[in-house]
């Protein structure tokens, strides 16, 4: 069988937009061939929560188990992207007419997709998950959710609330997609964040595939 895919990883850059108070990411050239040394080697500086990256539980709940210790079945499988009409917030109305499924992966997007990701310095009034719509998502008990900007909290509101929420049910959380491409409609997802023993979080590569 032959596959469509669909890179959804944002690009790491030196100096990309970080959530505010982050350590903006740097990458330094240590070694270049250029100048005489025997390969190249670049040394990187950053949260580990900058680009598309993971949320561990240990990230808002100090006894929650770090990212190494996430279901690889959260990450690996059949996922439903879904379109958010809400220009402030993902909040229940909305998601109960998208009848969330126990054990679905669900990714959403949003306005963000399109305006969030274009403005060069940090967007803090992006499209989150309310509190209200976070505790849905828990009844409903969906396995992960993914989310196209930085944080499934925001930044003004319920961002301690919705990410204590959801990451204290043990729904694996995947932030900062890049949705672009990406039309509403069930894919398979591949995500696999850095084995980071007992992290918070880890940097990811997300794909998206369906049947060519």
């Amino acid at each position: 069988m032959s596959w469509r895919y669909w890179d959804i990883s944002v690009p790491l850059t030196d100096g990309m937009v970080c959530w505010p108070g982050d350590a903006s990411p740097s990458l330094v050239q240590v070694a270049e061939m250029d100048r005489g040394d025997m390969c190249n080697v670049t040394k990187l500086h950053m949260s580990a929560h900058t680009a598309t990256h993971m949320d561990a539980p240990r990230h808002f709940i100090n006894d929650g188990v770090g990212i190494d210790q996430t279901p690889i079945d959260a990450m690996i499988g059949t996922a439903r992207v879904v379109e958010i009409a809400d220009p402030v917030a993902i909040r229940r109305v909305e998601l109960e007419a998208l009848k969330p499924q126990r054990g679905e992966r669900l990714i959403f997007k949003t306005r963000n997709t399109r305006e969030s990701w274009a403005k060069p310095d940090f967007d803090k009034d992006f499209v989150y998950i309310a509190d209200e719509g976070a505790k849905y998502l828990v009844e409903c008990g969906v396995k992960t959710v993914g989310v196209d900007y930085l944080s499934i909290g925001g930044f003004y509101h319920d961002t301690v609330e919705t990410h204590v929420t959801i990451l204290g049910a043990g729904i694996a959380v995947i932030e900062g997609l890049d949705l672009r491409e990406v039309e509403p409609g069930e894919y398979e997802l591949i995500c696999l964040p850095l084995k980071i023993a007992g992290a918070d979080g880890a940097p990811a590569r997300v794909v998206l595939r369906r049947p060519a």
